[in-house]
């Protein structure tokens, strides 16, 4: 595979992301994967699925969002981050790829672990016609439910699971329903879920199949938040095989 460092303009941000193309028989223009990482991590996490990717003939693109943890090459702090401005950054990271002669826009996929996966299907809900599908790892949709609860509480909470967060974090989660947007998108959807999963609770999940107008849950039995071993080598084959069948 060939691994090309690339920084995107995002307001006064620039977005630092690494675009793997596939070798072998497959030309350009490439179907591409958006790969998002999850709350308070960064692209690294994402890395594997995109060598994945690209060894299978996809092109991927990881990248992280700005403030999106404390190690984030793409600048900003953590306390000026929330799922809304992940959708600004994700927004800047897809227009930057369509632009690319090597992309080809009529498959360009989304796919996010965690936050990432909130983050997708809110893009991908408001824009539909540019993601051909749609595919989540344990997508925090209790996001939202989270941050009700810290509202409830009075008290200042300013970070979660050990990362700082600001006032705009709470704020812009509960500006709308993520359950309202996903009958938007009406592109098919993969949702893969471990039963075991204690940050997301595996029903939120089923919701959402159940909300999606075209979503398919696939359960990982005794798997929890962040898949390895054999539930990621799994996720990866059900993740394979889904991108397979919507290129046909």
């Amino acid at each position: 595979m060939t691994i090309e460092t690339i920084s995107i303009p995002d307001g006064s941000n620039q977005i630092f992301a690494r675009f793997y193309q596939p070798q072998g028989p497959v030309q350009a223009p490439f179907p591409t994967v958006i790969l998002s990482h999850g709350f308070g991590s960064d692209s690294s996490y994402m890395q594997r699925y995109a060598q994945s990717l690209s060894t299978h003939g996809y092109a991927a693109l990881i990248f992280d969002f700005v403030g999106g943890g404390v190690g984030s090459r793409s600048g900003g702090s953590t306390t000026g981050m929330s799922v809304l401005t992940e959708a600004r950054d994700l927004n800047a990271v897809m227009d930057a790829m369509r632009e690319r002669s090597d992309v080809d826009n009529d498959r360009l996929y989304l796919m996010g672990a965690s936050q990432g996966g909130f983050v997708s299907t809110y893009v991908a809900a408001h824009r539909p016609q540019d993601v051909r599908a749609l595919v989540n790892f344990y997508p925090a949709y209790v996001l939202q439910d989270d941050a009700r609860k810290r509202e409830k509480s009075g008290q200042n909470i300013t970070s979660v699971m050990g990362v700082p967060i600001g006032s705009i974090y709470n704020r812009d989660a509960l500006s709308f329903d993520i359950y309202d947007q996903m009958p938007h998108y009406t592109g098919d959807v993969l949702i893969i879920h471990g039963t075991a999963d204690t940050i997301v609770p595996i029903s939120y999940s089923q919701r959402a199949a159940r909300t999606f107008p075209h979503a398919h849950l696939i359960t990982l039995d005794g798997a929890g938040h962040g898949f390895s071993g054999k539930d990621d080598d799994q996720a990866t084959k059900d993740l394979l095989a889904f991108l397979d069948k919507e290129n046909r």
